[in-house]
């Protein structure tokens, strides 16, 4: 299978590089901080969404920017040691011109920025929940991916781990390529899944960039 694409999109966590184990610390020591009950924080989804929407979730109105503003600190902190490429990661997007891709997380800029510079990854363009008003799974965050890029929705590939950000680039009208990362294949909707990224190569022509799985 072959994917032809002007643009390709990539979210960060559990697509780029992984971070669970810091994800899962910081927020575990964020919830006791809150008095949040693990039945509490176990009926809440937190991959793929922002911060402040998962939060939104499980406290007042008036404590969420409070409570905001503390778990990025943490997740901050904590990213020496906690950040690692995922595999493929490196040779796919060296493989690819710094104006044809992106990063659309749902991290804030500041902790995308700090997780990307861990591992050695400087996008020249980054979507993060600071540039959005409505998160994973709408298409907001892509579409306005596709509009700093130049490229029309229908020509750009989305990279995604989560279902939620599988919807939101189906939502946009684009292809979707989903990394049996951090969920089971089967509970992924895309047109294609693979396992990461080292299943695929990117061969960039003057017409754009053909993706295909790796024989």
């Amino acid at each position: 299978m072959t994917i032809h694409a002007h643009a390709l999109l990539f979210d960060n966590d559990g697509t780029l590089v992984s971070s669970l184990d810091s994800v899962e610390r910081c927020w575990t020591r964020w919830a006791k901080e809150y008095g949040i009950t693990a039945e509490q924080f176990g009926r809440v989804a937190l991959h793929g969404r922002p911060a402040a929407e998962i939060v939104a979730d499980l406290l007042a109105a008036r404590l969420v920017p409070e409570a905001v503003a503390r778990v990025e600190q943490l997740e901050v902190d904590d990213v020496p040691g906690g950040v690692r490429l995922l595999p493929g990661t490196r040779d796919f997007l060296d493989s690819l011109p710094a104006d044809r891709w992106a990063v659309v997380t749902s991290a804030t800029r500041r902790l995308a920025e700090a997780r990307l510079d861990a591992v050695g990854i400087l996008p020249k363009t980054l979507i993060a929940a600071d540039d959005i008003t409505r998160g994973k799974p709408d298409p907001e965050p892509y579409l306005l991916a596709a509009r700093q890029l130049g490229v029309d929705p229908a020509h750009c590939v989305v990279f995604e781990d989560a279902p939620a950000g599988l919807r939101a680039g189906r939502a946009a009208g684009m292809t979707t390529v989903a990394l049996a990362t951090t969920h089971r294949a089967e509970e992924l909707d895309a047109d294609l899944v693979v396992e990461d990224l080292s299943a695929l190569s990117a061969l960039v022509t003057d017409a754009g960039v053909e993706i295909s799985v790796r024989r």
